[in-house]
């Protein structure tokens, strides 16, 4: 049987593991643990606020009109003989474009000229009758009533060859108006006719139609309401008006800008009841006949210059019905709410005309990273590269703010 331990040697084995345990407590005091580092500010995209003169631009529907347009028509009756122009050609006024066949008019023209030479063989054997009787009636060789009857015969013979010589002006015009020829300068159509019909059979027929594309006419309609609103910015002395000579850029319907600008003409003095729009026509030059007549285009129109405007990315306005408002960053870094006052969108901008002061930095970008009222680190905003770029001076249809 073993031995138990003796008393001294349970006295060894606990003091010696006891003694780690008291050097422990003898040691340094620990360290308390460290406190956490402050989180970094959020980094968001602003813009530095900086009005300028801006042209306020309307992108506007409209359609191109020929300045002037003339319809070829027989003016004779006839058959058509010949065609004298080639379809789609430039003509200019004056140029002959159908021969009728005038044999019929001949005729009558020779038949009006003997007629009229009839009239004034009479007319001199009237004249020297009158002559004749004159000294007679002095010596009283011949009665007052035969001296009138000869004055009467003379004015007569007169009055036979003034219809003569009418009769001959109408054969001689029937005989020009069997070659028709162009009314005015421009481009000519289609022949809305063939050789061999017969033409002008009681009425004026259609031969064919001259339209005149340079300069040519953009006619477009914008809102009343808008209308009103840039004339009282006007009469309040907010806005500058560019008068009736507003310059004018034509979009096609690809999306490309037209490179020669048009002026504008007038707008209409009433309203359409129908669709609360007010007519607007602009002329534009065409020199090449690259627009034609009937078109679909977009009208750029400058109406008004703001003095001292402001462009925004439209992502940097929030929207609603209490009214538009931006996002400004202070020089604390806190980030508060601004309304501001929006004119129309230019170049895929807004323009605000009021609410904002230069220098200040309006929050484009990073919307989802506010944290209440936690400060922010501004930083400047790029735009996408992938965007398109935007045309100086143009103007497009105002779109909804982004969604922040």
């Amino acid at each position: 049987m073993a031995a138990w331990p003796s008393l001294q040697q349970v006295c060894r084995c606990t003091l010696l593991s006891c003694l780690p345990l008291a050097l422990a407590a003898c040691g340094p005091a620990a360290t308390p643990p460290a406190a956490p580092a402050p989180a970094p500010l959020a980094d968001v995209g602003v813009v530095i606020v900086k009005p300028g003169a801006l042209g306020l631009s309307s992108e506007l529907p409209g359609r191109t009109e020929a300045s002037r347009v003339a319809q070829v028509r027989a003016r004779v009756a006839g058959i058509l003989q010949r065609r004298l122009f080639r379809e789609g050609s430039e003509v200019k006024a004056g140029q002959p474009l159908f021969a009728i066949d005038d044999a019929p008019y001949r005729a009558t023209l020779a038949s009006a000229q003997a007629a009229q030479a009839r009239a004034e063989a009479n007319l001199g054997q009237a004249q020297a009758l009158a002559e004749r009787y004159r000294p007679l009636l002095a010596a009283n060789a011949i009665s007052q009533q035969e001296f009138v009857n000869a004055v009467a015969a003379q004015k007569t013979a007169e009055a036979d060859v003034a219809v003569a010589k009418a009769a001959v002006q109408t054969a001689r015009l029937n005989v020009d108006y069997a070659a028709v020829s162009a009314p005015i300068s421009g481009r000519i159509g289609r022949a809305l006719v063939t050789e061999g019909a017969l033409v002008g059979q009681g009425e004026a027929t259609p031969l064919a139609v001259v339209q005149q594309i340079d300069p040519l006419y953009v006619n477009f309609t914008q809102s009343a309401a808008e209308v009103l609103r840039l004339r009282a910015g006007i009469a309040s002395g907010a806005l500058k008006g560019s008068g009736e000579q507003a310059a004018v850029n034509v979009v096609l319907e690809d999306g490309s800008l037209y490179p020669l600008r048009g002026k504008l003409l007038f707008s209409d003095l009433t309203v359409d009841a129908s669709s609360d729009q007010i007519t607007l026509r602009a002329e534009v030059p065409n020199p090449k006949g690259a627009l034609l007549p009937g078109l679909f285009v977009r009208v750029r129109l400058e109406q008004a210059q703001a003095p001292a405007a402001i462009l925004l990315p439209q992502q940097a306005v929030a929207r609603g019905n209490a009214g538009d408002s931006v996002m400004v960053v202070g020089a604390d870094g806190k980030v508060a709410p601004r309304p501001v006052k929006l004119g129309a969108a230019q170049a895929g901008q807004w323009v605000v005309l009021g609410g904002l002061q230069a220098g200040e930095q309006v929050m484009v970008d990073g919307f989802q990273k506010l944290r209440g009222s936690a400060p922010v680190k501004a930083v400047p905003w790029k735009a996408a590269s992938s965007a398109p770029p935007a045309i100086a001076g143009a103007a497009s249809a105002p779109a909804p703010a982004a969604s922040r």
